[in-house]
């Protein structure tokens, strides 16, 4: 019926405004005055399984790709070829990971039993049952399985080397110290074993609210927690977490001896349990801080209430106990003095006010306006632009720079600091922009560390930098403000303790010519577009730089006009590129169920030229404007966006022997 109807979300908590968030049971009746099925009891929604068709595709095709060669084999999942077995809790299952290795060994690769899906049929299916019952109960088994119709497993020719939880413990150990950085192990119950989480956290960070870490074994976090999934979301776990000042120069703790992660977690293991009375704690936790560590038991706090507000109208209490640790390690030699903060005009701590959009540009409230009827605040879910949510203006930031090696440094950036500063640009709305010098320009500390400006990201979460972090660029609200405290500001937004610690060095990114032979062996097109901004550099009004984009697509999808490219580095587009292929693999199934998914199959072929240089002169032949190239099987196509959309430019076989007009 192209929809579906499912139980409102009223249901949950029965007809009643306040509820208990915790309430067991089935649905219940619905809420009369429910702002979503008016008191209905059931909510219409356009079904996503058949993107509004009706049908589903009962298809489902495991390819597995070597890297190393570019080699492709394909195997389909359809009803009557499954050839189940059953498992000793009797359910019947279907064997993919066997018929993954013998496609991996087909194509010469190695891969791990773990990239395989599973597939688990219902209990009514039996071996004896009548052919066209037992294939429409394999066909459900694969529509539930079909979020990824199309799934790519990726190896290559040799097994990549097995990580040492030791030495990948004392490498996070040493760069915690090159960071000036809590490295925290932590397990915490969870049913009747324990989660384990390793990350990094800037002293005086609160226990995370949340799940337990996904690891059952602390060798099995260190085995799939390297230092950027260490470093992610550091600065959501420290938002609260006042500033304080670093001496980097004192004399560092010796380097990370060597750990035995036996023995660690059996100690963390053991402060799980209270030794006074025997009586299990929810967790525990062993940080490394300067040069040693330190362990502390976490232990339960006072039960707090929490009103939540439903989109139905309801308001649901839940109550939160959070967690606090039983020892408090002293602080670290090179934390300093607190740094000195204001509060954010724009926020309110411990609500969801923020700023209304009625005060853009400096304007009072409007009595007239429907958010805010004046009060210039009004809910909203996003963060404060202002503050980020640290509810704090800093009036110092604390940027670190590394290369996650062994090269750091350290900056203090101090509000108030007089600098000079010229007038470089005047915004279209009057407001003067000034260019502060070296120390305050990030590109200029990337290339003492040995890397290119465009290479700078941030250490949480690996986003590109802002320009006028990389160059200094400072937008004024009025002339005479303090430049360095407005830079201080827009740098510290958001950050723990007011820490922004930026990485210098390109992200581990596959070369072009390999994504490109590993795009065609799977019959797709791969779309680079780019446009060539370098001849705005210097101008702050303008972006600047080369603009990459990378991307998978099916063969036949369009160019769009808005498929711009901004990526400051080719680098930084590949490992997007890579990191989502499996996701790009899977959305290039036909949408139409009548279509099957193609299989592809592909022997070894020979890596394809390399096409950087050539897309790099075709940009700046078409300087200012966005060039997008599709690569596929049949040759190649370029195209350039213009005001009134995209214009074929050229197609042939390849990319050198092509005449743009």
């Amino acid at each position: 019926m192209t929809f579906t109807l499912d139980p409102c979300r009223c249901t949950t908590y029965g007809d009643r405004f306040l509820a208990d968030g915790d309430l067991p049971g089935p649905p219940r009746e619905a809420y009369r005055a429910c702002e979503q099925c008016r008191g209905a009891g059931s909510v219409a929604h356009p079904c996503y399984r058949c993107d509004r068709r009706g049908r589903r595709r009962a298809q489902l095709v495991v390819t597995v790709a070597n890297l190393d060669t570019g080699a492709v084999a394909s195997h389909q999942v359809v009803p009557g070829g499954l050839d189940p077995y059953r498992d000793p809790t009797g359910r019947w299952g279907v064997d993919l990971a066997s018929r993954v290795r013998e496609l991996a060994a087909s194509v010469g690769a190695v891969v791990t039993d773990t990239d395989a899906p599973s597939l688990w049929l219902s209990e009514q299916w039996r071996p004896d049952l009548p052919a066209a019952a037992r294939h429409e109960l394999e066909a459900h088994a694969i529509l539930r399985a079909d979020y990824a119709p199309w799934r790519l497993v990726l190896g290559r020719s040799t097994a990549a080397p097995t990580v040492d939880p030791a030495a990948r413990l004392a490498r996070l150990c040493a760069l915690a110290d090159l960071l000036l950085l809590d490295l925290v192990i932590e397990a915490r119950r969870q049913g009747t074993g324990f989660g384990w989480a390793v990350r990094y956290e800037v002293p005086g960070s609160p226990v995370p609210s949340g799940s337990p870490g996904r690891w059952r074994h602390l060798l099995e976090a260190l085995t799939h927690t390297d230092v950027g999934d260490a470093l992610t979301g550091l600065a959501e776990r420290g938002l609260a977490v006042p500033a304080r000042l670093l001496h980097p120069d004192w004399p560092r703790p010796p380097v990370a001896p060597a750990v035995d992660v036996d023995q660690l977690e059996r100690r963390v293991l053991a402060d799980c349990v209270d030794p006074a009375g025997g009586e299990e704690l929810p967790g525990a936790q062993a940080l490394w801080r300067d040069g040693r560590w330190w362990h502390t038991t976490l232990r339960p706090g006072d039960p707090v209430e929490i009103l939540v507000e439903q989109s139905t109208g309801q308001v649901v209490r839940r109550v939160h106990v959070s967690l606090s640790r039983g020892y408090e390690a002293p602080d670290p030699s090179w934390l300093g003095e607190p740094a000195t903060w204001r509060p954010c005009p724009d926020c309110r701590p411990g609500s969801r006010l923020r700023a209304c959009d009625c005060l853009l540009g400096g304007r009072p409230a409007d009595t007239d306006c429907p958010h805010c009827c004046g009060a210039g605040l009004r809910p909203s879910a996003l963060r404060c632009f202002t503050c980020g949510d640290t509810h704090r203006l800093h009036q110092a930031v604390l940027v670190t720079v590394t290369d996650l090696r062994h090269r750091v440094v350290h900056l203090t950036w101090q509000a108030g600091t007089p600098e000079v500063a010229p007038l470089v640009a005047t915004q279209p709305n009057g407001r003067p922009v000034i260019q502060l010098p070296d120390r305050y320009r990030l590109g200029s500390w990337a290339t003492v560390l040995g890397a290119r400006p465009e290479d700078l990201r941030d250490a949480d979460g690996g986003h590109d930098l802002d320009r006028n972090l990389r160059d200094g660029y400072v937008t004024l609200p009025w002339a005479g403000a303090d430049p360095v405290g407005e830079h201080v500001r827009s740098a510290g937004r958001g950050t723990a303790a007011g820490r922004l610690i930026v990485v210098a060095a390109p992200p581990d990114a596959p070369p072009l010519p390999e994504l490109l032979r590993l795009t065609l062996g799977l019959d797709l097109a791969l779309v680079v577009a780019l446009c060539d901004r370098r001849h705005n550099t210097g101008d702050p009004l303008l972006a600047d730089g080369l603009r990459w984009s990378v991307e998978v697509k099916p063969r036949d999808a369009p160019v769009l006009p808005d498929d711009l490219p901004y990526r400051p580095s080719l680098a930084a587009a590949l490992a997007w590129c890579r990191e989502g292929l499996t996701d790009a693999v899977a959305s290039a199934a036909p949408a139409n169920p009548a279509v099957p998914i193609p299989m592809p199959w592909s022997g070894p072929r020979a890596i394809v030229a390399d096409p950087v240089a050539n897309l790099v002169r075709l940009a700046a032949r078409h300087a200012g404007q966005a060039v997008t190239v599709r690569f596929t099987r049949a040759g190649c196509a370029v195209h350039r966006h213009d005001d009134d959309g995209v214009r074929l430019l050229a197609e042939g076989p390849d990319l050198r022997d092509l005449r743009l007009a």
